[in-house]
């Protein structure tokens, strides 16, 4: 006996049935989120879910103090190479006012811009109002940028006074690029994030190449150090009569100054490992949830 079928039902009766209907309202055809296909890949992993969100945690706040620790480090190192090794500071065109220049570039393009780059990965900010973390952000910024004027204003005075060429290096091409790229992505991101009249459409369109940029000028910064690093001991430890180990014969200072390099290396590994870690992004600023809103509007954010 045939049976005469009723109505059809809203719902699909497989999953092979929805998937060809995914551009129809997933509510019509009982198809699951995205949130429920993510609690059901973790549950057919035989994970609860509150366990794997606390190792994502967990395993991030290690990367985060690693990556403070390595910031401090890289400081630290700067600080006693240049007061110890060279002399101190001063701001009178002699060599002391060189010395501020590794100072500040390490602290300024490096460890403060690494920092203020992650600031928004910190689980502690989530579900907060954003706001104050997108002004905090964009002053470590700006006072990271103000440090790296400073410290090419060191340099190039330094030079002036002793008449020695400037910009004739790779290591002086890479940071003067890494700074002015820096400056570019400053005044970009607070015109079209910060600035309530900012479109929508453009802020959609900045904040993929925000984040590029970052990444870059990071890279650029480090490699910048590293062969600043370099080229500084090579013209400063050479055997003379005063006494001076070469280079070749790793002295105290040349240890210092390469171990500053692997600090400051390894610190921008962690940043960027940090950075692209799709799980540690705020959960607002993924692709799927992203709703900008001008800056006046984001009490409830």
């Amino acid at each position: 006996m045939q049976q005469v079928s009723g109505p059809s039902s809203p719902s699909c009766s497989s999953t092979s049935d929805c998937f060809p209907l995914s551009h129809l309202n997933t509510a019509e055809c009982g198809s699951e989120t995205s949130a429920e296909q993510e609690k059901h890949e973790v549950r057919a992993n035989n994970t609860p879910p509150g366990l794997s969100r606390m190792r994502s945690i967990v395993s991030f706040y290690i990367c985060y103090l690693l990556c403070l620790g390595l910031g401090l480090a890289c400081m630290v190192c700067v600080c006693l190479w240049s007061s110890r090794w060279r002399g101190g500071f001063a701001w009178d065109g002699s060599p002391l006012q060189f010395n501020w220049h590794p100072v500040l570039m390490v602290t300024g393009l490096v460890v403060l811009y690494g920092n203020g780059a992650v600031l928004y990965r910190i689980p502690l900010t989530w579900g907060q109002n954003k706001l104050p973390w997108k002004l905090l952000h964009a002053a470590l910024m700006l006072l990271a940028l103000i440090l790296s004027v400073v410290g090419l204003c060191a340099v190039f005075d330094f030079h002036n006074a002793k008449s020695i060429p400037n910009l004739y290096s790779l290591h002086s091409w890479i940071g003067l690029a890494a700074t002015a790229l820096f400056a570019i992505q400053w005044a970009a991101g607070f015109a079209g994030f910060l600035l309530p009249c900012s479109p929508i459409s453009l802020r959609k369109l900045l904040k993929p190449i925000h984040v590029w940029m970052g990444g870059s000028i990071l890279t650029l910064s480090i490699a910048a150090c590293i062969s600043g690093i370099n080229e500084k001991l090579f013209f400063v430890l050479k055997e003379n009569a005063s006494g001076t180990q070469p280079y070749a014969n790793l002295p105290p200072e040349a240890l210092l100054g390469n171990s500053l390099g692997v600090l400051i290396v390894a610190f921008g590994l962690i940043v960027l490992k940090i950075l692209s870690n799709n799980k540690w992004q705020r959960p607002d600023s993924r692709p799927e949830d992203v709703a900008y809103t001008p800056l006046l509007q984001e009490e409830n954010e």
